[in-house]
């Protein structure tokens, strides 16, 4: 599946909810179906710049696709590291590398975040593409 379509899945399921409260208690949720993450990966070199708490991203490289496991230490950006996490996980090299669109905007996050929540999506969106360039 692409990038593209995981968005517009994400997308539909975030439009669902017709109030912003009831979209913030769904990404709240999001976040309690995160894997564990290793304390050991809680170290300075995986922390996400931009973010205002705590986020950690990792990635791992399968074939030609990267995988990318993440957690953050408040409950509402666990939802947002769940979301990129299912957007952009899974992805070849060649598709993150190319990734230029506005994840806050196509979801209509505005409405929902903060903006220093929003800096933190797009924090995470560019380490994922560092990890990216690193291949």
């Amino acid at each position: 599946m692409s990038i593209k379509q995981r968005v517009e899945d994400i997308k539909d399921d975030l439009e669902f909810f017709d109030e912003e409260l009831a979209k913030y208690e769904y990404i709240i949720d999001l976040g309690k179906k995160l894997p564990p993450f290793d304390e050991e990966n809680q170290v300075p070199e995986n922390i996400v710049h931009g973010c205002t708490s705590q986020v950690w991203l990792i990635c791992e490289k399968k074939d030609d696709r990267l995988f990318f496991y993440g957690t953050s230490d408040a409950i509402i950006v666990k939802g947002l590291v769940y979301i990129i996490l299912q957007i952009f996980s899974d992805s070849t090299i060649e598709e993150l590398k190319e990734i230029d669109m506005d994840i806050v905007k196509e979801l209509n996050l505005s409405e929902v975040i903060t903006p220093n929540r929003q800096s933190g999506v797009i924090g995470m969106i560019k380490k994922i593409k560092e990890y990216a360039l690193k291949y």
